[in-house]
């Protein structure tokens, strides 16, 4: 964060002061992070109290400043100096918190919010250029192809993982320094209005919209409820800004018509029913591991231009992923020969998102247990049956699946659909997860498609929990076997990814 006295940050926030004189606020000063995690805490930070569902960041405020925070941004006083706000009702600035009966965690989201929008203003007038990422798929992996293209051209700041939500988007407003040159954040919404507020706090020079799917769909009703709450992003994006669609999705190529800003048209095609593309894929194949390959097309500083890409990540998924990126550091002023080098080097970076490993048993383990909803169970799908089938040799493959969350009515629908689809890609095991309605229809659904063998090396199985399938994993795992680990995160398949990942000897 950019240095900043404590009576400077009360004034932001609308704070006041407690156990801290008016003196002493204008004298200290925070220089480090912002944290709302005690033990991340370091010299010259400022640590935020946030109720959690094991215990109260207040009751950790003294341990953050003995471990260096200079204040704490509290809701009420902790014994050390803090600024605190008045606690308020719960509003959608709390909806990421879960344990908040008194809308204290409300108040201080508040005015971490309106901390993080003082210092982007003060940036961007320095010189800092924003880059805003929705999409109800692939945030993440554009995200961090996107800080891989622009990490060239100068300081990148993006946010770890999936910090794309009321806690995680302002908290990575506040890494960038005076230094950073390029600010690249997900925008998440569970409610319309969230990627409006969002785009508040860090107005973005450049926006992306990757798709328009089912995420959430329990929450939003429809997915025209779901394309009106992505469009908040394009229509938060200036005139002077640019905005690039993903025009292989109908609903994001609709967009354009609420775009005040330049259009960058992306798509696999040269040609779409929205017109001509800007930058586009050709020619797309791939590898043994499921890792595409394609000609970039796109206009450059020196006009058309195009250059072989062959990607680090895996899943055919990802072109369209590294196209977006493509987009965005053409904006800032990269040539294609930067672009393909970059994307050529840039590996899956967040944990648990289409991660592969080679263990020295010969199985391959696809872990990408971090998220899960119907077009990225389809993408993780096909790049199992590709990997499988994509060497001299076809190998068997097994598909781990858990519960896709937040679905709504559509849910034992679309857990149907992908029963059914691991049976049409030949997939050799379906091992589905958990206990519920929807990973039941997901099992009847395989087993009812009727393309499969009933026992042997072709079937699937339901179990109870990640324990149960990785002993059923153990025991039946052979040598060049391929596996994917694919769910939504509350179903808690990233520790049975990891610990089948490192098993059967080290990783090539």
């Amino acid at each position: 964060m950019i240095e900043m006295t404590v009576a400077q940050i009360a004034e932001i926030v609308g704070g006041t002061l407690a156990d801290v004189s008016a003196e002493q606020a204008a004298e200290l000063r925070v220089t480090g992070t912002v944290e709302f995690d005690s033990r991340a805490v370091g010299p010259g930070g400022l640590f935020l109290a946030l109720p959690g569902a094991r215990s109260d960041g207040h009751d950790h405020a003294a341990s953050a400043v003995a471990a260096g925070a200079v204040a704490v941004l509290a809701a009420r006083p902790v014994g050390v100096p803090a600024i605190v706000v008045a606690p308020e009702p719960r509003d959608s600035r709390a909806g990421v918190l879960e344990h908040d009966p008194d809308g204290s965690g409300a108040a201080v989201l508040g005015a971490l919010a309106e901390l993080a929008k003082a210092v982007a203003e003060e940036l961007v007038a320095g010189g800092l250029t924003i880059i805003g990422i929705t999409g109800s798929s692939g945030k993440t992996s554009t995200k961090d192809l996107v800080a891989a293209v622009l990490e060239p051209l100068g300081e990148v700041v993006a946010p770890p993982g999936s910090f794309n939500n009321e806690l995680g988007h302002p908290w990575t407003v506040l890494r960038a320094t005076r230094r950073t040159d390029y600010l690249v954040l997900e925008m998440s919404a569970r409610h319309p209005g969230n990627i409006a507020e969002l785009a508040r706090i860090a107005p973005p020079a450049i926006g992306v919209v990757l798709n328009v799917g089912t995420a959430h769909l329990g929450e939003f009703g429809s997915r025209e409820a779901i394309a009106r709450t992505k469009s908040e992003l394009p229509q938060a994006v200036p005139p002077s800004g640019v905005v690039i669609l993903n025009v292989d999705d109908p609903s994001v190529a609709a967009m354009a018509h609420v775009c005040s800003g330049w259009v960058v048209r992306v798509s696999r095609a040269s040609h779409t029913d929205s017109g001509p593309s800007d930058v586009w894929a050709e020619g797309v194949s791939l590898d043994e591991l499921a890792r595409p390959r394609f000609t970039l097309h796109a206009m450059d500083a020196r006009g058309a231009a195009e250059v072989e890409v062959q990607l680090g990540v895996y899943g055919e998924h990802q072109v369209t992923n590294a196209l977006c990126a493509s987009a965005v550091a053409l904006q800032c002023g990269a040539g294609v020969e930067q672009i393909a080098a970059s994307l050529a080097a840039a590996g899956p970076v967040s944990r648990h998102r289409m991660q592969v490993s080679n263990r020295a048993d010969g199985v391959t383990v696809i872990d990408d247990a971090y998220n899960a909803n119907p077009d990225s169970m389809r993408a993780g799908l096909q790049a199992l049956a590709s990997i499988a089938r994509g060497g001299q040799t076809e190998r068997r493959s097994w598909a781990v699946l858990g519960e896709m969350a937040e679905l709504g009515e559509e849910a034992i629908s679309e857990h149907d659909a992908i029963g059914r689809l691991a049976v049409r890609l030949d997939v050799s095991r379906l091992v589905v997860v958990g206990t519920g309605r929807s990973v039941a229809a997901m099992h009847h659904a395989a087993v009812m498609e009727g393309s499969w063998g009933a026992s042997g090396d072709r079937g699937a199985v339901q179990v109870a929990d990640g324990d149960a399938a990785l002993e059923l994993l153990r025991a039946e795992l052979r040598p060049g076997d391929v596996v994917l680990v694919k769910a939504s995160n509350a179903a808690g398949l990233g520790a049975l990814a990891e610990t089948l990942a490192a098993e059967g000897g080290a990783r090539r």
